[in-house]
This record gives C-alpha cells, sequence and structure tokens, in this order.
C-alpha cells in the first residue's frame, strides 16, 4: 500500500476554499507514493496531509510506481520524451510540466504550492504517451486561489486531452473513466500497475476538506489511454 504523502504545510493555517466550480480538487494532489499525487511536511502515523487547502492525492509507492517500461507493448505508443505542456480544453487547462522525483521520505515530492498552472509527473517513470502507466498530479487549489486541476471532476469518458512533448510530437489522450476513491481505500495496483499500452493517469484531491487532519477525504482520477 502506498502511503499518503503530506501536502505543502503553510505557516498560518486557513479554512479550505471550497471548489470551484464542483469542487475544487485538492493539489494538491499528492501523488501517493510511498515511493513516489503528495508533498511536502512531515510524515505521520496518521498517514495525512497536513497543508490546509493545498491538499494532496494519492501517490503509488515505490513498488508500486509504474517504471520507464521494458515491458511487452501493445496498441499505439511513442518513445519516451519529457512532456512540457498539458492542454485539456474541456476544461481550460494549459499549464507547464514540472518533473517530481521521490524524496528521501519514499514519496513522491508535490510541485510547488506557489503556482497554481502548474501540473508534475513522475520524472523517474512512464513519460506520457510511452508505454505504461504516466502519473500527472495537479493542486485542485491552494490557499488563495483554485488551482490548475479545479475542474478535473467535469471530465467524461470520451473528453480528449493533449501533452506536448520535448521530441516536437503531441500525445493525444481520451478519457475512460474519472473516479473518486477514499484515500484511507485508494486501489494502488489498479491505479498505479504497469500497462503493455500508453495510459495516463491524472490525479488530484477531491471529497470533503478534513479540518482535523487538514487535508481532503478522497482522490480523483482520470484513467485515460493514447489515441
Amino acid at each position: 500500500m502506498a502511503t499518503r504523502l503530506p501536502s505543502p504545510v503553510e505557516s498560518t493555517p486557513a479554512p479550505p476554499r471550497r471548489r470551484f466550480v464542483v469542487r475544487l480538487i485538492a493539489w494538491s494532489v499528492v501523488l501517493l507514493i510511498p515511493v513516489v499525487i503528495l508533498f511536502s511536511g512531515n510524515d505521520e502515523s496518521t498517514d495525512d496531509a497536513r497543508a490546509p487547502r493545498a491538499a494532496a492525492a494519492h501517490a503509488p509507492s515505490s513498488s508500486a510506481a509504474p517504471k520507464s517500461s521494458a515491458a511487452p507493448q501493445a496498441g499505439k505508443q511513442l518513445p519516451r520524451a519529457r512532456p512540457t505542456r498539458l492542454l485539456i480544453p474541456t476544461i481550460g487547462v494549459d499549464a507547464p510540466f514540472v518533473g517530481l522525483a521521490i524524496g528521501a521520505t519514499g514519496q513522491l515530492e508535490p510541485p510547488p504550492a506557489d503556482d497554481v498552472n502548474l501540473v508534475g509527473w513522475q520524472a523517474d517513470g512512464v513519460s506520457p504517451g510511452e508505454a505504461g502507466t504516466a502519473i500527472i498530479a495537479g493542486h485542485v487549489d491552494t490557499a488563495t486561489a483554485p488551482a490548475v486541476f479545479a475542474g478535473l471532476s467535469e471530465l467524461k469518458k470520451g473528453n480528449r486531452f493533449s501533452v506536448n512533448r520535448s521530441d516536437r510530437r503531441t500525445a493525444v489522450f481520451v478519457v475512460d473513466s474519472v473516479e473518486t476513491f477514499a484515500k484511507d481505500d485508494f486501489p494502488d495496483e489498479r491505479v498505479y500497475a504497469d500497462t503493455p499500452q500508453a495510459q495516463v493517469r491524472l490525479i488530484t484531491c477531491a471529497g470533503d476538506y478534513d479540518h482535523s487532519v487538514r487535508d481532503y477525504t478522497d482522490n480523483l482520477v482520470v484513467f485515460a489511454h493514447l489515441v
């Protein structure tokens, strides 16, 4: 099981900003990776993110986290290349990428919390478009404003989004499903398991904001594949 990553810690706790549009998905997305959705702060036995409004999403553990694929390939896929920009026209997302690394605590570090229009990807894992499961995470809000994945829950099956890449190719993905999971019952294997196809998971926070642990109760995951 992956452990929950703490989200960026803020010096003065403030009540969480309620979601914009349906609910601000938190990126707070903490990628949970007991090695790798979220982020700074101290890991505690409660396994909960500690930032008031920059909650994070679940992320895979080092053992569960997808790696650059060496497995048999099936279906359409592209060679490995660094993603440069995420475009989701349906919800108005046009954001640059930052690479996320697994920190000393064995968890995926979060994107900077001071930039509301930034998404992160697991840089030592599968790149978007490459065979395997690529992980893209983003905050739903910050202490002051909605963030890049505030509207992620509005995506529907069949919607398309694209990832611009450093090799000047564009990887286009179609949404297979949009699902919400409780953080204390997160299906790590289903979300992070490697696949022979080129797939992507967009991850952020969702659910209610729990003031006692300064974190959202759920994670929102968009499942998509390369077309």
